[in-house]
């Protein structure tokens, strides 16, 4: 038997601050959590947002623009920035990443989906983090909000075509509620979710932050998507990534989607 492979990932809101900029406190400990793991014996892949969220504090905006072009712009300048970011603080810790952008078409056909997978298991094989986005600047289907949905359900897909294990999703709130927890004080967390059905899918209501895509239901998604094809999902808060290794001893921090038998 080979090693786990986890995929984590981690969305604007845990990257970076209310006003746009960057969060480097919770990057580096997340960093020194997954260059651990990896040391450990387990595979990492992360999928990581925030192209546009860096991008958009490095050059002063405060508020997400809505034209496609500048978003587009903006990626670009802040996929460089973060690549950047994650090789300096990984090597830190003396792990090297490697950057995979990919857009939908490019896990259309069962040839392509193949030819991510060889390409992330040689990575893996060298030891190598790969740090894997939606190409923004010239995808422009997750900055209309009609694909992955902040990257989430691209780590689902990833999940699957890599036969990873387990998906790890890092977001701004503690796992899934049976009411908002933002509008109810009396809101509880579901620990563990067998199955997900329209009850479910109605309890997460709302969006995300105003830097990100996603919200609680393209979390939920992905996670139908992952659990259907034998991969156990956690939804956790990502602000204190050390909690990570909760879930590698068997606690649930967030909320955990069993995987269903395929």
């Amino acid at each position: 038997m080979g090693n786990q492979k986890t995929v984590i990932k981690v969305g604007t809101s845990t990257l970076t601050y209310d006003n746009g900029k960057v969060n480097y406190r919770r990057i580096e400990s997340l960093c020194k959590v997954l260059a651990d793991l990896q040391n450990s014996g387990e595979d990492i892949m992360l999928v990581s947002s925030g192209a546009v969220g860096v991008g958009m504090g490095k050059t002063g905006l405060s508020k997400r623009p809505s034209e496609i072009k500048k978003k587009q712009a903006l990626a670009a300048i802040g996929q460089c920035e973060l690549m950047y970011m994650y090789d300096k603080i990984f090597g830190e810790y003396n792990h090297s990443v490697a950057q995979i952008l990919l857009t939908a078409d490019a896990v259309e056909t069962e040839t392509k989906r193949q030819n991510i997978n060889n390409t992330i298991d040689e990575l893996l094989l060298m030891g190598i983090i790969p740090i894997i986005n939606e190409n923004d600047t010239v995808a422009t289907d997750e900055l209309e909000g009609n694909n992955f949905g902040d990257n989430d359900m691209l780590s689902a897909i990833v999940s699957h075509i890599t036969g990873a294990d387990r998906l790890i999703i890092l977001t701004d709130i503690d796992g899934l509620y049976d009411s908002n927890p933002r509008q109810n004080e009396n809101a509880k967390k579901i620990d563990v979710v067998t199955k997900i059905n329209k009850t479910i899918l109605d309890m997460a209501a709302g969006t995300g932050s105003n830097r990100g895509t996603g919200g609680m239901i393209t979390k939920l998604q992905a996670a139908d998507y992952a659990t259907k094809r034998g991969i156990e999902v956690h939804v956790m808060n990502g602000n204190n990534p050390k909690q990570i290794y909760d879930i590698f001893e068997g606690k649930t921090p967030g909320t955990k989607f069993l995987k269903r038998d395929v």
